[in-house]
């Protein structure tokens, strides 16, 4: 009997770490499944897979692919331009590696890379991670193979024999958070006796949020909280002036965070936008949290998200319109309120899907006819 040929996958998309950080967690699975499996990733240039991908040990191949300007702008055509020399790039790029596959995450190479395929007659599967499909999934859904979601009612926006609720893959199950605490506040060197509130802002910076708590700076110092603060990269000097002005012992302020475990372990609360990816892990870390959707998504998509767990009292919602009049309040009132923190906990663990990327993994080799 000769020997099975190797699995050929590709997985494209990208731009933000709520894309790139599932998009590795599925490679990760697929290699764990069948370590033989041959992954190529397919980004946008100048994007912050470029960047993340190769540092987890994956090959990628960048396409010149931008987003739309939403205001009426000449830049659109250059936009064009760059989605036509794409999609003719996506198309060799595919012919050269002859998937068995193709695994579209999000994000802007997404698109060409599973519009060509599809074209080609290659199987794909889309991963779509919100509450509320985004225009370029919607268009894709017509051609792709499976569709793998994290919420109930998805059939809304796609063909329901094409969909499973899978869940969706994040960076490792943080089962063992209770474990690691005391190591985890060494680690960023916060205080035992002290309570954690974690702000975090995505991998590039949520400016209402930075905004907020630095216009608060002085109420952060004298609370008896300790913050943890994420500024995403485009905010961190400015904060980290400011706070070191302050002499604002108990804030600790990092551009990016790289030992996501240590700082779930080490918070008591946890302040966030409403990504599906990150909502996904704040269900499997089981810590209180306030969610704070971005206004500046598709379709107000972190509000829906955010809106699925708040209506199941796992979370508190609060408008980004309304942060920097009542974040830095309410933050602080929860830490005080216990009752509160606990059902929080117990309804946010209740919504966790685990082992999200094998079940995704083992839909891709399916479609391979593994």
């Amino acid at each position: 009997m000769s020997p099975q040929k190797r699995k050929r996958i590709i997985i494209s998309g990208g731009g933000t770490g709520g894309h790139i950080f599932p998009a590795i967690s599925i490679a990760n699975a697929l290699r764990k499944i069948d370590p033989e499996t041959e992954i190529l990733f397919v980004g946008a240039e100048g994007r912050m897979e470029m960047e993340k991908i190769p540092a987890a040990g994956y090959k990628i191949i960048g396409l010149p692919v931008a987003g739309l300007h939403r205001s009426l702008s000449l830049k659109n055509f250059s936009v064009l331009i760059k989605l036509l020399k794409s999609l003719k790039k996506a198309r060799k790029v595919i012919k050269d590696f002859s998937p068995d596959v193709v695994v579209g995450v999000g994000g802007y190479a997404s698109g060409p890379v599973l519009r060509q395929a599809g074209k080609m007659g290659i199987p794909t599967l889309i991963q779509e991670q919100n509450s509320y499909a985004g225009v370029t999934n919607k268009l894709l859904a017509k051609r792709a193979s499976t569709i793998c979601v994290a919420y109930d009612g998805m059939e809304k926006y796609f063909p329901h024999e094409k969909i499973i609720k899978t869940g969706n893959p994040v960076r490792q199950n943080f089962d063992n958070l209770k474990s690691i605490q005391n190591e985890a506040l060494t680690f960023f060197n916060l205080k035992k006796e002290f309570p954690v509130i974690l702000v975090l802002g995505g991998s590039l910076g949520a400016g209402s949020i930075n905004h907020c708590l630095s216009e608060n700076i002085n109420i952060l110092r004298d609370s008896d909280c300790q913050w943890l603060w994420q500024t995403g990269k485009y905010y961190f000097e400015n904060v980290r002036a400011l706070v070191s002005l302050s002499f604002s012992g108990n804030i600790s302020v990092h551009g990016f965070i790289n030992r996501m475990d240590y700082a779930f372990a080490a918070a008591d609360i946890i302040v966030s936008r409403a990504g599906a990816g990150t909502i996904s892990e704040l269900c499997l870390v089981g810590k209180p949290a306030i969610l704070i959707p971005s206004p500046n998504v598709a379709e107000d998509h972190q509000t829906r998200n955010a809106e699925a767990l708040s209506k199941k009292d796992a979370a508190m919602l609060i408008p980004d319109s309304k942060a920097g009049k009542i974040l830095v309040d309410e933050a602080i009132k929860l830490i005080s309120d216990k009752s509160r923190r606990d059902k929080f906990s117990e309804n946010i663990l209740k919504m966790a899907d685990r082992d999200a990327d094998i079940r995704i993994a083992e839909e891709v080799f399916k479609l391979s006819g593994k």
